[in-house]
């Protein structure tokens, strides 16, 4: 899932970037991307773990 960001570098004398601006909107959509990748990751985790099956009684 590609997100479209147009980010802003702010520069240094010499240069070299030092950070990026971005809009809330874009980010907002980096850090949902991140917690939808964390989710999959830890069901990933849980899926191959050796777990002890609890019975719903």
């Amino acid at each position: 899932m590609a997100i479209p960001l147009n980010p802003q570098y702010v520069m240094d004398k010499e240069k070299n970037p030092k950070a990026v601006i971005l809009t809330i909107d874009e980010w907002n959509r980096i850090v949902e991307a991140l917690e939808e990748l964390d989710d999959i990751r830890a069901y990933d985790a849980a899926k191959t773990g050796e777990q002890e099956a609890i019975p719903f009684e």
